[in-house]
């Protein structure tokens, strides 16, 4: 059944590369992937799925079905294929999106109807303010088993971890004035955003390990004959752990709000862009991924284990059903990710190769899934525990 699922897969080759370079050639930014969604559900329907668009009330999302619910568990391939700005797909996601198609169809052709439900769900934004946090909140994936998806990158990765981040943005009041000739009559709403970027700075010595604080002035006054009365700071928080992003954030804001006092002035405190739960891999599913990667021909030493220091939108959905986020090989030189190179990397014969192998791979795992009882009881039950001890 395995031969005939990678047969598929490699009949279709050439249709598979047309639309991951028409993807790659009409780059869209997150909530504007039109193009890329249009292709990628007419492909979906051509390969005999029922679509709907405008999934969780995003507009360039869908959720493409095939099978029932009522037969057995529903696994969920997720596609990403919005671009970045100025860069394009310098992060792969015209091949993830037909990554995930092909591996559902693939199983759609080999699998009886009975089986269960296999979806593909369309995430748009997930370079932005991150789909899969919207979706999870909005109940898209309460029907949902196990979600899988691939990564396009220089090596062959398991699933890892990633970090908790919350984007907080803090605006500062105070009194202009002319900063010659009545500077006393001012309140100084840079000096309270300097005297905050200072404390922030001398707190990092005390943050755990993994946990980071970065980010940036987006606003510093209007002209230097003024005494500033607006300013503005964005901030990415991350961390491990939520508890640990909680306190992390606690003490930020403490620095924010000591700055402001120093200062005489006030502080306004929001989020800018959606937080991200840290992704929790399940083991199981990464166990079967890496075998089946084996299986292909992929030496077992070659995959590395993935400990991210970013963070991705599928940890949220990995907080509410199993999920993993593996990496693929799409190229022999180590270009990182948001990077030209990398943009350029995504389109080779060497990427499609990959994103080939990616599908297979996926597809394998799910049909694993969805043909053994004992592994879904197995990945159940590894969720409910990791899900217990966080909750604990």
């Amino acid at each position: 059944m395995k031969e005939k699922i990678k047969e598929f897969i490699f009949q279709k080759k050439e249709r598979w590369e047309d639309v991951a370079r028409f993807i790659w050639e009409n780059p869209e930014l997150g909530h504007q992937e039109y193009k890329a969604q249009k292709v990628l559900v007419e492909l979906l329907e051509e390969l005999g799925f029922r679509v709907e668009k405008g999934t969780a009330g995003l507009e360039t999302a869908f959720w493409a079905e095939a099978g029932d619910k009522k037969n057995g568990p529903t696994i969920a391939f997720l596609a990403e294929y919005d671009a970045l700005p100025g860069l394009g797909h310098a992060c792969g996601h015209n091949l993830i999106g037909v990554m995930s198609v092909a591996a559902a169809a693939a199983l759609r052709e080999v699998l009886p109807l009975d089986s269960g439900r296999i979806v593909v769900i369309g995430t748009p934004a997930e370079e932005t303010d991150g789909g899969k946090v919207t979706m999870v909140a909005r109940g898209a994936f309460s029907e949902v088993d196990i979600a899988l998806m691939a990564h396009p990158s220089s090596s062959y990765q398991k699933s890892g971890s990633s970090l908790a981040l919350e984007a907080i943005q803090f605006d500062f009041y105070g009194r202009s004035s002319h900063a010659s000739a009545a500077p006393e009559e001012g309140l100084n709403a840079l000096d309270a955003l300097v005297n905050m970027y200072n404390s922030i700075s001398t707190l990092r010595q005390q943050v755990p390990d993994g946990a980071r604080i970065h980010g940036i002035i987006a606003r510093g006054g209007e002209a230097a004959n003024m005494i500033p009365e607006h300013t503005r700071a964005q901030y990415y928080l991350r961390a491990p752990e939520l508890d640990q992003l909680a306190d992390l954030k606690e003490k930020v804001i403490k620095c924010a709000e000591g700055g402001a006092l120093a200062a005489g002035c006030r502080v306004e405190i929001s989020n800018y862009e959606m937080g991200y739960a840290p992704l929790r891999s399940n083991q199981e599913l990464n166990e079967i991924f890496e075998n089946n990667l084996t299986f292909l021909g992929v030496d077992r030493e070659e995959i590395e284990i993935s400990l991210t220091k970013g963070s991705v939108d599928i940890g949220d959905v990995s907080q509410v059903v199993p999920a993993i986020h593996p990496s693929i090989k799409i190229m022999d030189e180590p270009y990182p990710g948001h990077t030209r190179e990398f943009a350029q990397a995504t389109k080779s014969p060497r990427a499609m190769e990959g994103m080939l192998i990616g599908a297979v791979a996926l597809a394998f795992t799910g049909f694993d899934y969805l043909t053994s009882p004992s592994i879904q009881k197995k990945v159940k039950e590894e969720f409910d525990r990791e899900k217990e001890k966080t909750s604990g």
